[in-house]
């Protein structure tokens, strides 16, 4: 089978970012399919690709995949306009592709919901299988956040939605809220849940630790990871960090990795409230984030308080904690701290409540229970959500729908 693959934020492992599609895309090849990896210019990506582009593209052959990459730079510190621009020229760039290439099934990946784009327009043209991947809810996500509020918008958003599944032959969700969503949206479409998962050979809980600038070897680490946008809700960390300094905590240190549009105000505030417990660190390869999680005490996963949020995502970051035989501390309610609560692997604590996230925090350092939390996370992680597993699942789900 040849799978014509679309993720406009594709990346390898040497990139600071998701390598879902690089995983699954080594999976199909594993038994014995063809992919093409359509992608744009992330800013936090590595395609794999060097050298000069010819006429605004790359393409080349990385790890044994085909890789064709447009040069649309693209950074999460965009503003909504930028952003949207970006995510309309990839589109429509590659929705000429399934006229140019030879495949059997097209795959395309959100987020944005544009990506569907390619695998509408192919069906108008070509008798081919279309499978679409569903990684955030839209328009619920941006909705509920009030990051858009324009009824045209919102409304042109919806019929996209409605046609990316009218068009496809199949779809995977990454949550139970997000498979409960496509399948009320769409009549008899196989839906398959196959979320993030974990990489128990490069994230785990033995080897080389980072040295982090600002932390002692006696501090208590509490890492995050990941980006820095106004979804994250980091402001709740910064207001925990406040609490803990009024107690006269200075052991806990608080740990940002990664970037975005946030950063910077986050950065200034933590300067000017002089929170010398947050440390801000800058993206790094995924291959070098192992080290830095072996030194945390405690991973955290954090994101505003918004309905969507709580059953319509999969974080990534929640995946390299428990992997990490890291505690999480989660700070909204859903299927994250439902599996926290029910795998005994951390704490939940109330949303918008600085005082019982310092709580949570020191509780932890505490550390009667910490190693138990810790190893209860890895065999969270190897006992249902092994990449290795998750990956055959990917491969077996696209076969079918492309046998039916």
């Amino acid at each position: 089978m040849k799978i014509l693959y679309f993720h406009q934020h594709f990346s390898t492992p040497a990139g600071s970012t998701g390598t879902r599609s690089y995983e699954m895309a080594r999976a199909l090849l594993e038994r014995g399919h063809n992919v093409t990896m359509v992608c744009g210019a992330y800013q936090l990506a590595k395609s794999g690709l060097s050298g000069d582009s010819s006429s605004g593209v790359k393409r080349g052959v990385v790890d044994g995949i085909d890789v064709i990459e447009f040069q649309l730079p693209y950074s999460n510190s965009d503003s909504f306009l930028k952003r949207t621009k970006t995510f309309l020229e990839y589109s429509l760039k590659s929705s000429l592709l399934p006229c140019r290439e030879d495949f059997d099934l097209l795959f395309a990946t959100s987020t944005p919901l544009t990506a569907g784009i390619p695998g509408i327009l192919m069906k108008l043209i070509k008798p081919k299988k279309f499978v679409f991947e569903v990684r955030d809810l839209w328009p619920e996500l941006p909705r509920e956040m009030g990051v858009i509020t324009n009824p045209a918008v919102l409304k042109a958003m919806e019929l996209l939605e409605w046609s990316s599944y009218r068009a496809a032959d199949g779809a995977v969700a990454l949550s139970p809220g997000i498979k409960e969503g496509i399948e009320r949206r769409s009549e008899n479409l196989p839906v398959e849940m196959i979320p993030n998962g974990c990489d128990l050979d490069l994230f785990k809980p033995t080897g080389s630790k980072a040295e982090i600038p600002g932390v002692s070897d006696d501090d208590f680490v509490a890492l995050f990871t990941g980006a820095h946008g106004i979804a994250n809700g980091l402001d709740a960390a910064l207001d925990a960090a406040s609490v803990l300094k009024k107690r006269g905590d200075n052991s806990i240190k608080l740990v940002f990795i990664g970037g975005g549009r946030e950063k910077r105000q986050l950065v200034q505030r933590a300067r000017e409230q002089q929170l010398d417990n947050c440390i801000f660190l800058n993206p790094v390869p995924k291959t070098e984030l192992p080290g830095y999680l072996r030194r945390a005490d405690v991973g955290l996963m954090l994101l505003q308080n918004v309905p969507a949020f709580y059953y319509g995502t999969s974080p990534n970051k929640f995946f390299d904690y428990i992997s990490s035989g890291l505690p999480v501390l989660n700070n909204y309610p859903g299927w994250v701290a439902d599996m926290i609560r029910e795998n005994e692997c951390g704490r939940v604590v109330s949303p918008e409540s600085p005082k019982a996230f310092a709580d949570g925090l020191q509780e932890l350092k505490k550390g009667v229970h910490q190693t138990e939390q810790g190893q209860n996370a890895r065999a969270l992680a190897e006992r249902k959500f092994s990449r290795k597993e998750l990956s055959n699942r990917f491969v077996e789900f696209l076969e079918e729908v492309y046998r039916s």
